[in-house]
């Protein structure tokens, strides 16, 4: 892809960093900071006001922060208000909603649609096609495969929101509908086209319709062998912080001790 400058609107009150490319067709609404060496692709709109840009006259868009070496795929849409940490990345024709807040090293996949009002922790990583219902919260180096939805509404319609909660470490595999208030533990499996309600404990398998919990993810094995999978950052490495000095040490040096 060429920047060539083509059609692109950066309004004076934005904050753009040094190295950052920008593509063509794409706007930068008021009171957006973009850190250091980001690249944000064509057709993409960052800052998107709120409902009552449209209605208000004296409507200012709340900030929103995007650190160093992001990077936005093409029609992506960012709206006002969100913030995100370092390295977060988008597929294609992402939609994030006002006041989602993501850690760093985060990713979201192509067509997926956050809601807004959500959070979640460093290193989550979000396929394509995955739909996050308001007020979720997810934690640390959680996994989201597609076609996962996050629901939030106990008794549709209503006015009440409680989005599910996901600790640390767990895995949603594809096809899941995680239920209002559904809240997941740390080191969790949550097995395929799963529909999912209520509390479950950490290091659970998580499978069925309704979803129950089947064993602790430590008896399951790695396919052909007789060694435990899980927890998996043990065996899993590739793009996360503990990749060149493993889990075990990185936890020692970084002093992470949510485990």
């Amino acid at each position: 892809m060429k920047f060539n400058n083509i059609n692109v609107y950066i309004s004076e009150k934005a904050t753009i960093g040094k190295n950052v490319k920008i593509g063509d067709n794409t706007v930068i609404y008021d009171n957006v900071i973009i850190g250091d060496n980001s690249i944000i692709c064509n057709d993409c709109v960052i800052g998107e006001p709120l409902n009552d840009y449209y209605f208000n006259n004296n409507y200012e868009n709340p900030k929103t922060i995007i650190a160093e070496e992001a990077f936005i795929r093409s029609h992506s849409i960012i709206y006002a208000g969100s913030s995100f940490g370092k390295k977060f990345s988008t597929g294609h024709r992402v939609t994030i909603r006002e006041n989602s807040k993501f850690g760093n090293n985060c990713r979201v996949g192509t067509v997926s649609d956050i809601q807004g009002h959500v959070e979640f922790g460093d290193s989550c990583w979000l396929h394509s096609n995955v739909h996050i219902g308001q007020k979720s919260k997810i934690g640390n180096y959680v996994f989201i495969y597609p076609y996962v939805v996050f629901t939030n509404d106990p008794t549709p319609p209503s006015d009440v929101c409680i989005g599910p909660t996901v600790g640390d470490f767990s895995q949603i595999a594809v096809g899941t509908v995680l239920l209002p208030a559904t809240e997941i533990g740390k080191h969790c499996l949550i097995g395929a086209q799963s529909l999912v309600g209520g509390k479950h404990e950490d290091y659970s398998l998580v499978i069925g319709n309704p979803a129950k919990r089947i064993k602790d993810v430590r008896d399951l094995k790695l396919k052909g062998t007789d060694a435990s999978h899980y927890p998996w950052p043990i065996n899993f490495s590739r793009n996360m912080p503990w990749e060149q000095e493993g889990f075990e040490n990185w936890k020692l040096k970084s002093g992470y001790e949510n485990d």
